[in-house]
């Protein structure tokens, strides 16, 4: 069982840490990217949403709900996040300068893989969605479709 309160404390204390470095090094940047914003990121939606996480990297989705629903989770800290395919549903977060996180999307993956209809797969194999995209997206999910917030 997961120490919520000591989890919340470490993620907290790491970007405090990188708030410090850069005051210390101005110009440099130590923002945390790659895989560990993407492990953080599961991690964070797993604990607030009380998800089952899965394996790292296991195709398609990293997180199951109580009832079966296969979540896929994706944070970042910039303005974009990328898939290469549809999701059955979709949490999308930004990881904020405290260690917090905005809720930028919570729906159907359906919803997010329509916008790629009728686009040319980039070379990269990702397709790329911005954070303003989805936030408008994100207001026409209903309640109902989901998944709901534990803490």
């Amino acid at each position: 069982m997961i120490d919520h309160d000591k989890f919340r404390t470490l993620v907290k204390q790491l970007y405090a840490t990188v708030t410090e470095l850069e005051a210390m090094f101005p110009g440099r940047h130590f923002t945390p990217d790659g895989h560990m914003v993407g492990s953080l990121g599961e991690c964070l939606v797993a604990d607030a949403y009380n998800l089952d996480l899965k394996t790292a990297s296991n195709k398609g989705y990293d997180a199951v709900t109580e009832t079966g629903l296969e979540v896929e989770i994706k944070a970042t800290q910039s303005n974009s996040v990328a898939f290469r395919s549809q999701p059955q549903h979709t949490i999308i977060i930004k990881i904020l300068h405290d260690g917090t996180f905005e809720e930028i999307y919570n729906g159907p993956g359906v919803l997010v893989w329509e916008q790629f209809k009728g686009k040319r797969l980039p070379s990269n194999g990702q397709f790329q969605i911005s954070l303003n995209k989805l936030r408008q997206l994100n207001q026409t999910v209903a309640q109902a479709d989901r998944v709901p917030r534990a803490i």
